[in-house]
């Protein structure tokens, strides 16, 4: 990171803003130098819808995994063709998935947590990485509430892992803020939310959960709720 912004430089200015105004901050203060990474989940969508509305100069971009379900697919093509906005897919290197292949199998993420974490790193922190690259800062949908390990999200916070100033426009939004928005302004989602999946990620990791149940009980469930992350967002 190069800026010499700080967080409380960045929360002092977005204070008591609208997550549009959050995201306008942070795109002016950050010019050249910040993207927006979605994961097409809903709250993702709700900031693309956001960024397009507003003509923001904040570039999109996304992670695939290459174990994504076909549903996530069809919502890139159809958010695309719906805002006017390139999304770019960072893929993992082709040499590291076939070397942890090689070296486990296909399904290694369910042998024990330090292969699931193995995985996630190669199909989805070294392509963040590569994706950050000349970034001061990064953007994305996190909430307070969403799991065992999001209790707390503040509108900016530092990635430590990354170095950057990481900015969740929509850190103190409810769940039924973020349906309602989308509904409001028709914002395109993946068909799996109506299907149980309030999260959703790799297919061989995501399951679709019970009501009541955590939001994100139905990733990597086989695991201990506070170890639900794949890396992206350390905390």
């Amino acid at each position: 990171m190069t800026s010499t912004e700080s967080v409380a430089d960045v929360l002092s200015a977005v204070a008591g803003a609208s997550a549009t105004e959050v995201l306008a901050t942070a795109a002016q203060r950050f010019a050249g130098r910040i993207a927006f990474a979605s994961s097409l989940g809903l709250e993702d969508q709700v900031i693309t819808a956001m960024i397009a509305d507003a003509g923001l100069d904040i570039p999109i971009f996304t992670l695939d995994t290459g174990r994504l379900f076909p549903e996530t697919y069809d919502l890139i093509d159809r958010t695309v063709k719906r805002y006017g906005l390139p999304i770019r897919s960072y893929c993992p290197d082709a040499a590291d998935v076939e070397a942890m292949v090689a070296d486990g199998n296909v399904n290694l993420f369910r042998d024990s947590i330090q292969e699931r974490h193995r995985c996630c790193e190669v199909r989805k922190v070294r392509p963040l990485r590569r994706a950050q690259a000349g970034l001061d800062a990064w953007v994305c949908g996190l909430r307070s509430g969403q799991g065992a390990t999001r209790q707390t999200v503040a509108p900016v916070e530092l990635d430590y892992a990354a170095n950057l100033i990481k900015i969740n426009p929509l850190a103190a939004w409810d769940e039924a803020r973020v349906m309602a928005f989308v509904k409001e302004n028709d914002v395109p989602y993946n068909p799996l939310h109506d299907q149980g999946f309030p999260s959703v990620g790799c297919a061989p990791c995501t399951r679709a959960v019970m009501p009541g149940e955590d939001h994100r009980s139905g990733r990597w469930w086989w695991e201990s709720p506070t170890d639900r992350e794949c890396g992206l967002h350390e905390r």
